[in-house]
């Protein structure tokens, strides 16, 4: 029988045996066979074929190592296998230092704990604190989530990553970007930092922000420093004429009447109900219609949108939709068919409408309650409801006529081309005309309680800023 060790030490004293020992602070090597050799006074050891490392429960394999014998370190070349309890890990060169207890690869590395598979092109394990740093192209996958970064490190007894660079995680049809991400494996939750976007590829929404905390189990997210949330529309385009549109990448770019809500803290429900919360310091742009308020709830499943007070004492909120602009307590607006179908004003409402030619002439009406009707996009119908109060400027083709003035329980007017057609009032009417002589120069002195004009309306360009490029579409 051939014997598995064959030793070529016949240059190195007998002493210099006396570093091998069994004991757990040592590295043992053992293989098919072995070379001896002193270089600059380190014993050094070439051991090579089915080559078995050992130090207390870490065992590594390869097909050549080098023993560094003072140094208690071990280069290892070919098929490295390290192995620690359920832990594997496999690069084809690495390098372990026995004092440190720890194992480093620049030749590409893959960790597998039976939980996570962890690989790069470069990587150090210690094995005294189940903790890996892995650098440069890093992909950390389990059962539920992939993430990718450029650095990584990896608390094995807690499942912990805390990515740095580039970072992406996907859960589902959740994906999240960041600059830097801490990820609990087992309650899957994560912290994102610096450039967040969160993409939601079934309610198609991103949402970017500095800083998000993400609750998958609850379908859950919140974003507390600068969020900015996207309803994206069905449809890209490429070559859609005379509109504004938004780069998205290389081959496709946003229509410009995706939804757009700003504000300083938000939270996203990404269950069956599909729900966004926006407070403090709200704005919202989608097409031609525009809100400034303090909270913002969006069911996107049903196309709601809904606007509330947040005190007694607080602002109304406010809104736009073209040369129009209502408040009232709380504000719905229903979307269908990404068109506004109607409004809801609750409490305390009031609607004005700017004319086109005659810019100082504002229709008015105030009442409790009102309901704005749409169709394509234009308004229809107003119901008001509740101590109604108005005032509209007629006119006699494109020349102003006076206004009237007018006041009842309930009122119903109708629209042709977004200009006032017929107005019926109900319940003790009472109705007072002025001609043009009393009106002309003089607008300003028929207003009702609570006109106000509000120079805040938000605009798309200015929520995007600069994280989207802005084209016009010829």
């Amino acid at each position: 029988m051939i014997k598995k060790y064959i030793f070529i030490l016949s240059f190195i004293p007998l002493f210099a045996f006396k570093v091998f020992p069994q004991q757990q602070g040592y590295i043992t090597v053992i293989g098919d066979s072995l070379v001896g050799k002193m270089e600059k006074g380190e014993m050094i050891r070439d051991v090579y074929g089915h080559v078995v490392l050992t130090q207390g429960n870490v065992r590594i394999t390869c097909q050549h190592a080098v023993q560094y014998i003072s140094q208690n370190n071990a280069e290892l070349i070919g098929n490295v296998v390290a192995t620690q309890d359920t832990l594997i890990i496999t690069t084809d060169k690495g390098f372990y230092y026995g004092d440190q207890r720890k194992a480093e690869s620049v030749s590409g590395i893959k960790l597998d704990d039976r939980k996570v598979v962890l690989t790069a092109d470069t990587g150090v394990y210690f094995f005294n604190d189940d903790k890996a740093f892995f650098n440069s192209h890093v992909t950390l996958k389990d059962t539920s989530s992939t993430l990718t970064s450029r650095q990584l490190t990896y608390f094995k007894n807690v499942g912990k990553a805390i990515a740095v660079g580039g970072v992406k995680i996907i859960e589902g049809n959740n994906i999240i970007h960041a600059d830097s991400l801490i990820h609990f494996r087992e309650s899957r939750i994560s912290y994102a930092f610096g450039n967040v976007k969160i993409n939601n590829l079934d309610n198609n929404s991103i949402i970017l922000g500095e800083h998000l905390e993400d609750y998958p189990a609850k379908s859950y997210s919140i974003i507390d420093k600068s969020p900015l949330f996207f309803q994206i529309d069905s449809s890209y385009s490429k070559t859609k004429r005379n509109s504004f549109e938004i780069t998205v990448n290389d081959t496709s770019t946003l229509r410009i009447d995706t939804l757009v809500i700003s504000s300083k803290f938000m939270e996203a429900y990404r269950d069956t109900f599909n729900i966004f919360i926006a407070s403090d310091s709200v704005r919202i742009v989608r097409g031609s219609f525009a809100s400034v308020n303090d909270y913002a709830k969006y069911y996107k499943n049903e196309g709601k949108i809904i606007s509330n007070k947040v005190s007694e004492d607080s602002p109304q909120p406010v809104m736009w939709y073209e040369n129009s602009q209502l408040t009232g307590d709380s504000i719905t607006v229903f979307l269908k068919n990404n068109s506004i179908s109607k409004l809801d004003v609750e409490r305390n409402s009031f609607i004005l409408s700017q004319n086109e030619k005659y810019i100082n002439r504002y229709d008015q009406i105030s009442g409790t309650n009102l309901k704005v009707f749409f169709e394509d996009g234009k308004i229809i119908q107003t119901n008001v409801y509740g101590g109604v109060h108005s005032i509209y400027y007629t006119y006699e083709g494109d020349s102003a006529n006076g206004l009237t003035k007018a006041s009842s329980e309930n009122a119903i007017i109708y629209f042709e081309d977004n200009k006032v057609s017929t107005i019926k009032l109900y319940g003790t009417p009472v109705s007072e005309y002025y001609p043009e002589k009393m009106v002309m120069h003089n607008e300003r002195a028929f207003t009702l309680p609570g006109f106000i004009i509000y120079n805040n309306r938000p605009t798309k360009s200015e929520l995007l800023g600069n994280k989207f490029i802005l084209k016009n579409k010829e």
